[in-house]
C-alpha cells in the first residue's frame, strides 16, 4: 500500500513538473500585472484561460462575484457521484503601491499546480488496480480580495465551501511552514466632520476634523501600553485636509486591528473606538464609525494535515523549524473564516528570498525565476497531502476531528 501511495506521489509530481512552463507563465502574467481587491480581471482571466484549455475541466468565470472563478474536475471510477470534494484555493489581488508585495500570484499558481497534480495522478490510476477510493471531485476556487477585500467572506455567505471536505492552499514566506497563527482583524473606517474656516481670519469658527483625527491616532498610540503584548493596532489618516489656511471639515482614518483570539477582537474593537469617539467630543466634531470589510477570523489549526504536510514537504528537501510553527505570528487572512467553515491548511513556503512580505523586495522575489522552482516543490506537497487524505486509512476522520476540536477550542476560550 505505501509503495503504491508513493508511486501515485511521484505521477503528481512529474504531472507538475511537465506543466512547469505554463504555470510559470501563469504567475508571470499575474505577478507582471497587479489589480486590487475585486479589480483582478486580467488575473481572473488568465487564470480561467488556463483550465478551460486543460482537457476536462468546467470552468465557471466570474463564480458569484466579477473576479471569482471555479474550475471542476471529477473522477468517478465506479461511475457513482462525487464522494469526496477536495478545494485548492488561488489568490491573485496585489497590493497598493507595491504589486505583488506578498506574493499571491504564486498562491494561485500553486493552487493551479496541485489541482492538476493530483488530476494527473488519479488519471494514472487502474480501474482494476489495488489503490480504491471513493469517487473525487476536485475544485479550484479563485478567491478575490484577499488584501482586506473578504473576498472569501462573501463566497462563504454565498455558499461556496458548504460542499467541500477540504481546503488546500499556501502562501509565500520567508520560511516553510506548515502553519502560522493569524491574527483576527477588524478593518475599520473613522470619519470626522467638522466645520470649514479660514484658519488666519476667523480660525474660531472652524471645527477642526484634523484635530479629531490627529488626536484619534496619538489616543490609540496611548492605548497601546495597556493592550496585551500581541495585539496589534495601526493605521493612517487617509484624508487630513485640502488646504492650510482653511480647516479642514473632513477626515479620515483607516486602522487595522488584530488580535491572536477571536474572542479578544471585539475587547479591542471597542476599547479602539472608545479612544475615536473621545478625539471626537475633544474637538466638537461629529463621528462615522464603519468596518471596511466583515472582521476576518484568525487561522485554526489541523494538526493532522499540517503533520502529513510536513512529512511530504521533507521528502521533498523542505526544512522545517518547530520555532516558525509555534512562536511568530503573521498577519491576517481571510482563510481564518474558511477554517471555522471547512478543514484545511493553510501553509508557508519559501521562495528562495529572506525578504520580508508587503515589501518592494518581496515583490521582486515573487517575481523571480527563483521562486518558481519552490513554488512548484510547495504544489507537489500540496497534492501529496491531498493523496493521503484521500487514500490513507483513517486520515480524513482525524483531519474531520481535529477541526471539531479546534473550533471547540476556540469557543472555550
Amino acid at each position: 500500500m505505501a509503495l503504491r501511495l508513493e508511486e501515485l506521489k511521484r505521477r503528481a509530481g512529474e504531472c507538475i513538473e511537465a506543466s512547469s512552463e505554463p504555470l510559470g507563465e501563469l504567475s508571470r502574467a499575474i505577478w507582471s500585472r497587479p489589480e486590487l481587491a475585486y479589480e483582478e480581471r486580467q488575473a481572473h482571466g488568465a487564470l480561467t484561460r488556463f483550465f478551460a484549455g486543460r482537457p476536462a475541466w468546467a470552468v465557471q468565470p466570474r463564480y458569484k462575484l466579477e473576479t471569482a472563478f471555479r474550475a471542476d474536475w471529477a473522477w468517478a471510477p465506479d461511475g457513482g457521484p462525487p464522494g469526496l470534494r477536495l478545494g485548492f484555493l488561488c489568490e491573485y489581488d496585489a497590493l497598493p503601491g507595491i504589486g505583488h508585495a506578498c506574493g499571491h500570484n504564486l498562491i494561485a499558481e500553486v493552487g493551479a499546480a496541485a489541482a492538476l497534480g493530483l488530476k494527473g495522478a488519479l488519471e494514472s490510476l487502474a480501474p482494476d488496480g489495488p489503490l480504491r477510493a471513493p469517487a473525487v471531485k476536485v475544485t479550484v476556487l479563485g478567491t478575490p480580495a484577499e488584501e482586506g477585500g473578504g473576498g472569501k467572506l462573501k463566497l462563504i455567505d454565498a455558499g461556496v465551501f458548504d460542499n467541500l471536505d477540504v481546503v488546500f492552499m499556501a502562501h509565500p514566506f520567508q520560511k516553510d511552514a506548515p502553519y502560522k497563527s493569524a491574527l483576527a482583524t477588524h478593518h475599520g473606517i473613522v470619519k470626522y466632520y467638522g466645520k470649514a474656516s479660514h484658519a488666519a481670519a476667523y480660525p474660531w469658527e472652524g471645527i477642526n476634523a484634523l484635530d479629531a483625527a490627529v488626536l484619534a491616532y496619538n489616543n490609540l498610540s496611548v492605548l497601546r501600553q495597556q493592550m496585551k503584548p500581541a495585539w496589534r493596532v495601526h493605521g493612517i489618516i487617509k484624508r487630513g485636509g485640502e488646504i492650510p489656511n482653511i480647516i479642514p471639515s473632513c477626515t479620515e482614518l483607516a486602522f487595522f486591528l488584530r488580535t491572536p483570539l477571536l474572542k479578544d477582537l471585539p475587547v479591542l474593537v471597542d476599547k479602539a473606538e472608545s479612544c475615536f469617539r473621545a478625539a471626537a467630543l475633544a474637538t466638537g466634531c461629529k463621528i462615522e464609525l464603519k468596518r471596511e470589510c466583515p472582521d476576518y477570523y484568525n487561522v485554526l489549526p489541523n494538526k493532522s494535515l499540517q503533520q502529513i504536510y510536513m512529512e511530504n514537504g521533507k521528502s521533498l528537501g523542505m526544512e522545517f523549524s518547530d520555532k516558525t510553527i509555534s512562536s511568530t505570528l503573521s498577519g491576517s487572512t481571510d482563510f481564518g473564516n474558511v477554517s471555522y467553515v471547512v478543514p484545511g491548511i493553510h501553509s508557508y513556503f519559501y521562495i528562495g528570498s529572506d525578504a520580508l512580505n508587503h515589501t518592494e523586495q518581496f515583490a521582486e522575489a515573487a517575481g523571480s525565476e527563483v521562486a518558481q522552482q519552490y513554488a512548484l516543490r510547495t504544489a507537489k506537497a500540496l497534492a501529496m497531502t491531498a493523496i493521503d487524505v484521500i487514500f490513507r486509512p483513517g486520515l480524513l476522520e482525524r483531519v474531520r476531528e481535529d477541526f471539531r476540536q479546534a473550533k471547540q477550542e476556540e469557543q472555550e476560550h
